[in-house]
């Protein structure tokens, strides 16, 4: 009787995990939006290092806002990187459009991202700052979307949802999988139990007020999490976060396993330093793993198997629902079928972010300390 039990015992948080993600997305995303058309001047700050897939379309897209002022500025270390004539050539194509592009080495700290953030820091005008990573895209009424909650004065802080639609290959399927299975859901759960305590990077609306609040761009270089510790600080400072509904575009080029795998390691390794008991507690509802103990403890029997497969029915579901419903990002069904591969490449990550301290990120080696500041490592020649 036991041995009949105890493999859906073993299913059991995963498969409450699915369910309670999909209960508190129904309820964000089907809540009562806010009709405000709040429209203040806008700052956005786009911190460059090199190419990424489709730069110039990106790049065009923050270009085509249907919004009656904003200022946009490129912030680049090396006056050699290839993304200067793209830049060049949208002050071209888009004349219009009120653009700085700030070509500065100077480094404040060992988060080069960061240290663009603040050379380009002073010829921010407006009050409200964007920060955009150089991979994502937006549709016209992105600018509208993310500053509408600014219409409460107490709103310090507004962070963006992002997907993957186009996936140009398997290897990149597993990381958008991740966007759509995974992050999303996370945050869901997150939002509901505990509130905003952190931003996404992909996009980051603050007010001016709550960024000098918590010390600026500065308070942030020390960190590889740059986005989780704004979020994380404006939340300390009292301020009133707000999550968007708008999914930006992260765009993906076409990449090998190993490459994207690295990612998701020091994605793993950044978020276990900067919320350790977050993480540990995201490992309890890895359904890989789970569905793998409850085939062990039945011996492989039939109630091991029927506990497995629904475990997976449930989540193939519960993922279907967040593709087409939520994201509409075309991931799922069609790549439905690498899911399970997907989860044991994320447990095998899970695993091995508590083995190592070192991340590569942009071409530089850091060793990460507790509380997610990292220390910039020598190369060995």
């Amino acid at each position: 009787m036991i041995q009949q039990i105890l493999p859906f015992l073993f299913i059991s948080p995963p498969l409450a995990y699915a369910l309670i993600s999909l209960w508190c997305a129904s309820d964000f995303f089907c809540r009562k939006k806010s009709t405000a058309d709040h429209t203040p001047p806008v700052t956005i700050i786009k911190p460059v290092k090199g190419m990424d897939a489709d730069s110039y379309d990106n790049f065009a897209s923050f270009c085509c806002q249907d919004y009656p002022e904003f200022q946009i500025i490129f912030a680049v270390a090396s006056p050699a990187d290839p993304a200067i004539p793209l830049i060049e050539r949208l002050r071209i194509d888009f004349p219009a459009i009120d653009m700085d592009l700030v070509v500065d080495p100077r480094i404040h700290g060992p988060n080069h991202k960061v240290c663009n953030l603040i050379n380009a820091w002073p010829l921010a005008r407006y009050d409200l700052i964007i920060v955009c990573d150089s991979d994502i895209r937006v549709g016209d009424l992105y600018l509208r979307e993310v500053c509408a909650p600014f219409a409460d004065p107490r709103v310090g802080l507004v962070t963006s949802l992002y997907r993957s639609s186009a996936i140009p290959g398997g290897a990149t399927a597993i990381e958008a999988m991740g966007f759509t299975a995974e992050m999303v859901p996370n945050v869901m759960v997150a939002l509901k139990l505990e509130g905003l305590s952190f931003a996404l990077g992909a996009s980051m609306a603050v007010r001016r007020k709550a960024l000098e609040e918590i010390g600026g761009f500065p308070a942030l270089v020390d960190y590889l999490a740059d986005d989780y510790q704004m979020g994380n600080k404006v939340h300390k400072a009292g301020w009133v976060r707000a999550l968007s509904d708008y999914f930006v575009e992260s765009v993906m080029h076409r990449e090998d396993l190993a490459t994207v795998l690295s990612r998701q390691l020091r994605w793993a390794r950044t978020m276990r330093v900067s919320r350790p008991g977050g993480y540990f507690g995201s490992g309890l509802t890895q359904p890989f793993p789970l569905a793998l103990l409850a085939l062990i403890v039945s011996g492989w029997t039939f109630p091991g198997v029927v506990a497995a497969i629904l475990l997976y029915a449930v989540r193939s579901l519960v993922a279907l629902v967040f593709s087409r419903l939520y994201l509409r990002d075309g991931v799922f069904p069609r790549w439905l079928w690498l899911l399970p591969l997907r989860d044991m490449l994320a447990f095998a990550t899970w695993l091995l972010a508590f083995a190592g301290q070192r991340v590569r990120w942009r071409g530089h080696l850091f060793r990460l300390l507790p509380g997610g500041k990292i220390v910039e490592l020598p190369e060995k020649k």
